[in-house]
C-alpha cells in the first residue's frame, strides 16, 4: 500500500471508530508533504463535547494551533468526505497543498443528512452563492454611527497588511 493511500484509509478508519465511540463519521489526517510524517490525527467531536464547529477538519487545525502552527502551508490534508462549507473555508484560511477525500458529497448524502432548519447536505452550498438578503439564515446589518472604526484600528496596528 502506497503512503498515500494509507492516509485515506487511516481518515476512514478515524471516522469507523468515531461512529463506534457514538460520533459522527468523519475523520482527518494531516500529514507533512515533504517527510510524510503524520503531524495530526482528528475525529468530528460534536456529538461528544456539544460544540457544532468541532468538525474533524476544524478540530485538526485548533490541535495543530495550540502546537504553534498557524497554518497547513506544506501539508496534505486528507479526509473523509467532501468538505463543508465550514471546513473548506477553514482550510481555504490553513492554506494546505491539497485535500483529498474520500467520499463525495453525493456518496456521503446517501447516507448521512446533517441538515438543519435552514439548510441541508444537498443545499448547503448553493446558500453561499445567493446574495445575503436571499440566504434561509436571516441577516441584515446592524446600525452604527463607524461601521469601518474596527478595521481601521486593525489596519493602523498592522500597516504592513
Amino acid at each position: 500500500m502506497e503512503q498515500h493511500d494509507r492516509y485515506v484509509a487511516r481518515a476512514v478508519e478515524l471516522a469507523l471508530e468515531n461512529v463506534g465511540a457514538g460520533g459522527k463519521p468523519f475523520g482527518c489526517v494531516v500529514v507533512e508533504r515533504g517527510s510524510g510524517e503524520v503531524l495530526v490525527e482528528a475525529a468530528n467531536q460534536v456529538a461528544q463535547t456539544g460544540d457544532l464547529t468541532a468538525h474533524a477538519e476544524i478540530t485538526a487545525i485548533r490541535r495543530l494551533a495550540e502546537r504553534g502552527r498557524t497554518g497547513l502551508e506544506g501539508c496534505d490534508v486528507y479526509v473523509t468526505a467532501y468538505p463543508c462549507p465550514m471546513c473548506l473555508g477553514a482550510l481555504y484560511y490553513a492554506q494546505p497543498e491539497r485535500v483529498v477525500y474520500v467520499a463525495t458529497r453525493e456518496q456521503e448524502d446517501r447516507h448521512y443528512e446533517d441538515g438543519n432548519r435552514y439548510t441541508s447536505l444537498a443545499t448547503f452550498y448553493d446558500e453561499y452563492a445567493k446574495p445575503a438578503s436571499e440566504r434561509n439564515l436571516p441577516a441584515e446589518q446592524g446600525e452604527h454611527p463607524d461601521p469601518e472604526a474596527p478595521f481601521r484600528a486593525w489596519a493602523a496596528a498592522h500597516p504592513e497588511g
